[in-house]
């Protein structure tokens, strides 16, 4: 618990999301009237307060205040269900993935706002270290010069550095280089910042955030070193599925805005503010988006829309599909070495013959 609560107070970008399938589900429990009545005055009270869009916070509030007049909430006796209405009303309202209400077994401590113990931080780049720092795998695909990165979250910059490292060291080789993101669900926005960067020769200028506590806007560039080797003359090819979200959708958006990777896959969960978790009472808390991205080069973001993929396929058909595209690409650079030609389309030869193979079982009888 006291990880989770470090990750939420301290996140600049939601990640209930992320960490939800990494939680036990919190048992059930059982609510009177009175803390019923704490939790929605609570949950309104940090809505209307920190919502990025005012206006919209506001018609959340009126929206919830009708509800609750007309009785919609006097039934509800279980802190589950208490939680889930909450958030599929407010979210009717504002169409926004990243607000929720969470219900917590444990007692959230009445300083969840402040940051972390040197214990607690400690603690949660231990979990974090079980997780590889959220890098699943990295490997060479075949002869034809195709690395794959497959990551599963975005965990804090400051402690991915030497995985970060090793792995891009890894692709350096590589021709092209796949970064795996169907199964990621966002995370730290300066980790976003960090693993981009290897993309990039020169600094460019990445996204913004706009702060409606701070009524500010702040850049964030392309860093000029960072720790490893850089990939920036690679082709990329990112994979996504309808579950890649937030964190793991502005890498996506950053480069194909960019026009530094192609996008393979399915159009994403279009979660694109920035969220904070909130205590409402001793066993709620309340994820509140209170930013907003603006992309320098579209001027807007993927929120509600998604990130619309460059080639679009099933999520279970872009490994296969970028593979392809890469050898493809490379056949056409080495058309003149007749041996590397023909390592080359041999590769594209068994890619092919596995993809068919794939899409076969995919089409047989009882599959999906």
């Amino acid at each position: 618990m006291l990880t989770l609560r470090v990750l939420l107070a301290t996140a600049a970008v939601a990640l209930l999301p992320a960490l939800a399938p990494t939680q036990p589900p919190a048992p059930d429990r059982t609510i009177d009237a009175a803390e019923r009545k704490a939790v929605i005055d609570g949950v309104l009270e940090k809505v209307e307060a920190n919502y990025v869009f005012p206006d919209v916070g506001k018609k959340m509030v009126e929206a919830v205040r009708a509800r609750e007049a007309k009785k919609e909430y006097d039934a509800i006796t279980g802190g589950k269900e208490l939680a889930e209405t909450l958030t599929k009303h407010l979210r009717e309202v504002s169409k926004d993935k990243h607000l929720g209400v969470r219900l917590f077994a444990e007692p959230l401590p009445k300083d969840f706002a402040k940051g972390p113990s040197a214990e607690q931080e400690k603690r949660q780049r231990e979990m974090a270290a079980l997780r590889n720092f959220g890098f699943k795998k990295v490997e060479r695909l075949g002869g034809g010069g195709v690395g794959l990165l497959e990551l599963e979250g975005f965990m804090p910059a400051e402690a991915i550095g030497e995985t970060a490292a090793a792995a891009m060291s890894f692709l350096a080789n590589s021709e092209a280089v796949i970064v795996d993101l169907r199964k990621n669900g966002g995370g730290d926005p300066e980790a976003v910042v960090l693993l981009c960067s290897y993309f990039f020769d020169e600094p460019t200028y990445l996204n913004s955030i706009y702060n409606r506590g701070t009524d500010s806007t702040r850049q964030y560039w392309s860093l000029p070193v960072v720790p490893g080797k850089k990939l920036a003359g690679k082709d990329v090819y990112v994979l996504t599925a309808a579950r890649t979200f937030s964190g793991a959708e502005e890498f996506a958006y950053n480069l194909q805005s960019q026009k530094r990777a192609t996008v393979v896959g399915e159009t994403t969960g279009g979660g694109a503010h920035p969220t904070r978790g909130f205590r409402v009472t001793e066993h709620f808390l309340v994820g509140v988006p209170f930013a907003r991205s603006i992309n320098p080069v579209t001027k807007t973001n993927w929120e509600g829309t998604g990130v619309k993929p460059d080639v679009a396929v099933p999520a279970d058909h872009a490994l296969h599909t970028a593979h392809l595209l890469a050898l493809k690409k490379a056949a056409e650079k080495y058309a003149g070495d007749m041996d590397k030609l023909a390592a080359i389309r041999r590769e594209i030869d068994a890619v092919q013959k596995e993809f068919d193979e794939l899409k076969t079982r995919g089409n047989a009888p009882g599959k999906n």
